[in-house]
């Protein structure tokens, strides 16, 4: 069983990977800036293009800039304290600077990890199923599509389904996103809402996957309430946070 300090060193050992520093470098007080490289052992869904990267676990940021931005960004994390620069107004100043060059903010998300003193399987008034690839075939419909990712299937490797009767009701998907820690997602359809089922499947997932030696993560947006209070709730914590910089071309498609 994972320890915490085993659970935030193997989740700095993956951002590690995913941008292209040293783990070391989330620890540090000052900056750290590199140059933005994706590796083989990055997350999966960290894709090309892209013109920086900033993450930061509460210390300091990493920035993992293509060459061509370097000074601007560099100057942006310099002029800011490290959190402000995940936060308007001053994220204004970067948006700026890099609009000039067809760059526009893209993700900004914050990441949870478990508290293994706190994660347990909590119930509701609904019968929980552990489902496998197996069962996951049918299910790649609109209303699972937090639990489920239609153009990674071959990730989706665990979930936990709430039933109500023989209706699936809610369903709770991990994606095997990395080698050592897989990403938690979740859906309840609309009449059953704020009865317990998110947490309860969130919760039971969470103890199925650190059964089998990965680690557990959970990521939604700053202004995703209702989802960062199931992640609370469940035992998870939060651990860092990551935003990215991508060309205006990309964004504007996301956004049609």
């Amino acid at each position: 069983m994972f320890s915490n300090q085993d659970i935030i060193r193997i989740a700095m050992e993956q951002s590690a990977f995913d941008i292209h520093c040293d783990a070391g470098d989330f620890l540090k007080e000052e900056n750290v800036i590199v140059r933005y490289e994706i590796s083989e052992q990055a997350k999966k869904y960290y894709k090309e293009p892209t013109a920086c990267h900033l993450v930061s676990y509460g210390n300091n940021i990493v920035a993992s800039v293509k060459d061509e931005y370097r000074e601007i960004v560099k100057t942006y994390i310099d002029k800011f304290k490290f959190y402000h620069c995940f936060e308007t107004p001053n994220m204004h100043w970067l948006a700026h600077k890099m609009n000039k060059f067809g760059q526009k903010i893209c993700f900004m998300a914050e990441y949870f990890l478990p508290n293994v003193e706190k994660v347990e399987r909590l119930s509701c008034g609904y019968e929980l199923r552990v489902l496998g690839q197996e069962d996951f075939s049918c299910l790649y419909l609109p209303e699972w599509g937090n639990a489920l990712c239609a153009e990674r299937k071959e990730r989706d490797v665990l979930g936990v389904g709430a039933y109500d009767g023989e209706r699936l009701i809610g369903l709770a998907g991990c994606s095997a996103d990395c080698e050592a820690m897989w990403q938690i997602g979740v859906d309840v359809l609309p009449e059953y809402r704020k009865k317990g089922i998110a947490a309860a499947m969130t919760s039971n997932l969470a103890v199925e996957i650190l059964q089998r030696d990965k680690v557990p993560f959970y990521c939604c947006a700053w202004s995703n309430v209702r989802s960062a209070r199931n992640a609370v709730k469940c035992g998870f914590s939060p651990a860092w946070v990551e935003m990215t910089v991508k060309p205006e071309t990309v964004v504007d498609e996301m956004n049609r």
